[in-house]
């Protein structure tokens, strides 16, 4: 899957998550609302009835669910309805009895909630007793209607995200395809005549002789508005096509390596850089694009070379392991800051240094060949003393060369000679 893909992977997953937990959180501030102004006023009916009952000796409410105790000189008439066990509240009594002031109690007993109310009257005390099991019950039954609708408002919420995220952003999809298949057909259409511009000066330099100096500068950056070209076709390409859908074949990277390094070893020696190589005398087949990972490797190796001065040192490794195969760039240039290492692969992003050749599209580019790969990259950098880049890729089983594409075996003298690119500082 490809970078933008990705990106409108998480913009349908953020916009149906914040849909989501918006409607769940107004269902659950109605559920609260509705929760606690259920218990207010039942509480305030109980309160109602607790206050007639101490004033007039009798409780509107059921009346296996109230209960009225006298006490009058230490005699205590129960009525003709008897309290529950464990009343009436000597205690309260007692108390209202000896201070003259109401006190109110609320007593869990019985596998139910009562609140009691005693207070002074006349020459007596009066006991009011209520039981709550029915206004706990109506909780209980509102809970469980709370959580029915929940469930139901939780799978309505996740599909109506669903919905308004792809409605959502499906006009940035299409922005997103529009600007794939113009920087696609830009990029071939432009091709071809910069390929006969190019073509053309070259041929003018020839014909100039000696004073071919604006000619020069010409072949030069028609050939860098070639590059740039062929960076975003490429970068169209992977961009369009899914993970897993490239056509891909095994590709032997220890040999593309070599040969890439075998590119660049001429340039190297004209810039007075050390230029080592390590890798494994088998093969080490990933599955792949060959022109695409050779461009990984080549981009790699020239942004290690516009970054390294005369006299310093480019170490290319390659490494197999069971997590895949890494491959290893690292030189002594001047590194960058680590603060900017957010950035590197960004498009168009350009560090300290790059100002004489590179465009910004390099590293992009790098990172999605490596990404639509299925692989990774990572960076590391000593301000001063270089960097090192980190490419990691899933290997496939070995197999002969009749099958692999690029699957011959490394030359051993390449192998077994990690300097054979080293050449001494100028």
């Amino acid at each position: 899957m490809s970078f933008e893909d990705t990106m409108l992977r998480r913009a349908r997953a953020r916009v149906s998550l914040l849909v989501g937990l918006t409607m769940t959180g107004l269902l659950a501030l109605g559920a609260a609302i509705s929760y606690v102004a259920l218990l207010h006023n039942q509480q305030e009916q109980i309160e109602r009835e607790l206050s007639y009952g101490v004033v007039h000796g009798t409780i509107n409410g059921p009346p296996a669910c109230s209960w009225i105790v006298l006490s009058d000189g230490g005699r205590i008439d129960l009525g003709r309805n008897p309290p529950p066990p464990g009343f009436p509240l000597r205690s309260a009594i007692d108390a209202a009895a000896l201070d003259g002031q109401v006190h109110s109690d609320k007593v869990d007993r019985n596998g139910t909630t009562y609140y009691v109310r005693t207070q002074p009257r006349g020459t007596g005390v009066v006991q009011a007793v209520f039981d709550a099991r029915f206004q706990i019950s109506d909780r209980r039954h509102l809970l469980a209607a709370f959580l029915l609708a929940a469930i139901v408002g939780l799978a309505a919420a996740a599909l109506t995200g669903i919905a308004v995220g792809r409605r959502a952003v499906a006009p940035l999809a299409e922005a997103l395809g529009r600007q794939r298949r113009f920087v696609a057909d830009a990029s071939h259409e432009l091709r071809t005549p910069i390929a006969q511009v190019h073509t053309r000066a070259q041929i003018l330099a020839r014909r100039a002789g000696a004073d071919r100096a604006d000619y020069d500068r010409l072949i030069e950056t028609t050939g860098r508005l070639g590059e740039i070209v062929d960076e975003l076709l490429l970068s169209a390409r992977l961009a369009a096509t899914p993970v897993g859908r490239h056509p891909s074949e095994p590709v032997n990277l220890a040999l593309l390596t070599a040969q890439a390094v075998d590119c660049e070893a001429d340039r190297a020696a004209e810039q007075g850089v050390q230029l080592h190589m390590t890798v494994p005398d088998t093969p080490v087949l990933v599955c792949g694009i060959a022109s695409a990972l050779r461009r990984v490797v080549g981009e790699l190796l020239a942004n290690a070379l516009t970054h390294t001065p005369t006299g310093g040192r480019i170490d290319v490794a390659l490494h197999t392991s069971r997590r895949g195969a890494d491959l290893v760039v690292m030189d002594s240039g001047a590194g960058f800051d680590p603060a900017d290492a957010p950035h590197l692969f960004d498009r168009f992003h350009r560090g300290a240094g790059a100002a004489d050749r590179r465009f910004g599209l390099g590293l992009a580019l790098v990172k999605e060949v490596v990404t639509s790969h299925g692989g990774t990259i990572s960076t590391d950098s000593r301000p001063g003393a270089g960097a090192t880049f980190i490419v990691r890729l899933p290997t496939v089983p070995p197999q002969t060369p009749r099958t692999a594409s690029i699957g011959r075996e490394v030359p051993r003298e390449t192998a077994q000679r990690p300097d054979r690119y080293s050449r001494p500082s100028r």
